[in-house]
């Protein structure tokens, strides 16, 4: 018999592996990334008190109209890296939620480090 590893598996396997060497503090939260088919979503957390500070859930269709994805992720970094220095961060910690760091996720972050959030 063979046994048959699904591509998931293998990335909740990394994204387990990643999430247990990094922590969100309300100083320093993380910058959750996660990419569907069609979107691209990003949040920033506060593991301390399991509570999201910002994301961008509501404008994410707009942000996508008329571009590819990558060039969405790029400007969902920016639009995120905006909310959170409005809120007063200015600083996060980067999961990349078990994908590689490579394309719509390089720009994600590309875009944040440009909007002023060190990342």
């Amino acid at each position: 018999m063979y046994k048959v590893i699904l591509r998931k598996d293998r990335r909740i396997k990394r994204k387990l592996k990643i999430r247990s060497k990094i922590l969100g503090t309300s100083k320093k939260p993380r910058l959750s990334v996660f990419r569907s088919l069609r979107y691209t979503y990003a949040q920033l957390i506060d593991d301390s008190k399991g509570k999201t500070i910002v994301d961008i859930s509501n404008s994410i269709k707009k942000y996508h109209d008329g571009k590819n994805k990558s060039q969405a992720a790029y400007e969902l970094g920016k639009l995120i890296a905006e909310k959170a220095l409005k809120k007063g961060i200015i600083e996060a910690v980067f999961d990349r939620n078990g994908y590689r760091y490579h394309g719509r996720i390089k720009r994600l972050a590309e875009g944040a480090k440009e909007g002023g959030l060190k990342v």
